[in-house]
């Protein structure tokens, strides 16, 4: 039975990486290989020579094709052997392939799916901004973390941290407080409603403090959505929203590389600023995610307290057991 992991599809570099030269990643641990053909569409294979198992990331790019650097074997973008320079006559056979993977350009990054056959079927994350003209795109990170990517958007739907681990940036002290937040299962997943949270930053653009509605959606176990409307008192310009998607590479069950991709209203705020903020933001949940121990998540209800306030925390959990998620978790 194949894993679920291998039917969803991951992020693996920043598409601006991968050019003509051979561009080695890792996905759940294993090594892969990506470059440009002629088209400049991405390819990807196994990072490893079915000839004599060296590394094809160590090879180089010819005429669209990757050839191998021990033997100069010669591999199209799907793994097809089209060359074998010391029988340049032979005919390569099915024996002769490179395993391919699925390759596609979402978002400003690269995915993958493991998973070729099936990979018209594999699960996106869902983030309805991306097509949404009137939001501005911006990507933060990459961002190297060791632990497991459940740990991540478990962190990332966690809102009662936000007082003391983002104590005077996205919460104060003094306003800990969690209304109770409503959690209903979708089709795809489950989303989390009618959640809200005091803010004295309540975006990068952001003047004064004020109450923040939060909505969040989960489809992809390493992935979600998050909405958040600020209160009309707290300075934002009218008709502001912002939604954020975290994308992670789950490079081993404990060590992670996370983007967030971000979708803002406001067209006009410097750059440098918006993605300042966010990088500040994770620098502070970084250390606090490295601490957790065990690193990967744990499902069993027992083996962590759970309080009202971790609604959203359980509905993923129960999230990741439905879809018989097995990496990154204990």
């Amino acid at each position: 039975m194949t894993p679920i992991e291998h039917l969803l599809w991951h992020p693996v570099c920043d598409a601006r990486q991968v050019q003509e030269e051979p561009f080695p990643v890792v996905l759940l641990e294993q090594a892969l290989v990506l470059w440009r053909d002629q088209n400049g569409t991405v390819c990807g294979l196994h990072d490893r020579c079915p000839h004599r198992g060296a590394s094809l990331s160590l090879g180089r790019v010819c005429h669209g094709q990757l050839q191998c650097a021990y033997h100069g074997w010669l591999f199209a973008g799907q793994g097809d052997c089209t060359l074998v320079p010391a029988l340049p006559h032979f005919q390569p056979g099915p024996t002769q392939q490179a395993k391919a993977v699925a390759v596609a350009e979402r978002m400003g990054l690269v995915w993958v799916c493991l998973d070729v056959a099936n990979a018209e079927q594999a699960i996106w994350p869902t983030f309805a901004a991306e097509w949404n003209a009137g939001m501005r795109k911006l990507n933060a990170g990459p961002y190297d973390v060791a632990t497991s990517a459940p740990r991540i958007v478990e962190n990332f739907l966690d809102m009662s941290h936000f007082s003391f681990v983002h104590d005077g940036w996205l919460g104060e002290a003094g306003h800990s407080e969690i209304p109770d937040i409503s959690s209903q299962e979708s089709e795809t997943g489950f989303k989390i409603t009618q959640s809200q949270v005091w803010q004295p930053n309540t975006s990068a653009l952001s003047t004064e403090g004020g109450m923040v509605s939060y909505s969040y959606e989960v489809n992809h176990p390493y992935s979600a959505v998050l909405t958040k409307i600020p209160d009309p008192q707290s300075g934002v310009p009218p008709g502001y929203e912002e939604s954020i998607v975290v994308c992670i590479l789950p490079k081993s069950p404990d060590s992670c590389r996370v983007w967030f991709r971000m979708a803002v209203a406001d067209f006009d705020a410097d750059v440098e600023d918006v993605l300042a903020f966010q990088d500040k933001i994770f620098s502070q949940d970084k250390p606090v995610l490295e601490s957790q121990m065990p690193r990967l998540l744990p499902l069993h209800a027992k083996t962590e307290s759970h309080v009202a306030s971790d609604k959203a925390s359980v509905a993923y959990r129960r999230f990741l057991q439905k879809l018989a998620v097995t990496f990154g978790v204990c």
